[in-house]
C-alpha cells in the first residue's frame, strides 16, 4: 500500500500540553509529521491519515535530543486554539 508523509511546523507562543506527552511543553516551534496511506478502492487518489506525530524535547535533555510522540490531530488543533485565545 502506498504511503506518504507530510511535515509542517507549528508555533506555540505559550507553554502547552498534549495528551500522550504527559508533561507541559515550552513555547516554541515544533515539527509535526502526518503519515497517510493511499486508499486503492477508488478511481481517484484519496489518502487516509494513519498517524500524526510531534517532535518534542526529550524530558531528560537540554533540548539537543528530541522524541517523537504520537498525538491526536484534533488535540493538536485544540492546543493551537487555546494558545491563540490565550494571547487574545
Amino acid at each position: 500500500m502506498a504511503t506518504r508523509s507530510k511535515s509542517k511546523s507549528v508555533v506555540f507562543s505559550h507553554p502547552f500540553e498534549l495528551k500522550g506527552v504527559g508533561r507541559s511543553l515550552p513555547a516554541g516551534e515544533y515539527r509535526v509529521v502526518t503519515d497517510e496511506e493511499l486508499i486503492e478502492q477508488v478511481s481517484f487518489p484519496v489518502y487516509r491519515r494513519v498517524a500524526t506525530m510531534i517532535f518534542v524535547p526529550a524530558e531528560s535533555s537540554n533540548g539537543a535530543v528530541v522524541e517523537m510522540v504520537a498525538i491526536d490531530p484534533r488535540e493538536l488543533q485544540a492546543a493551537q486554539t487555546r494558545d491563540f485565545n490565550h494571547g487574545a
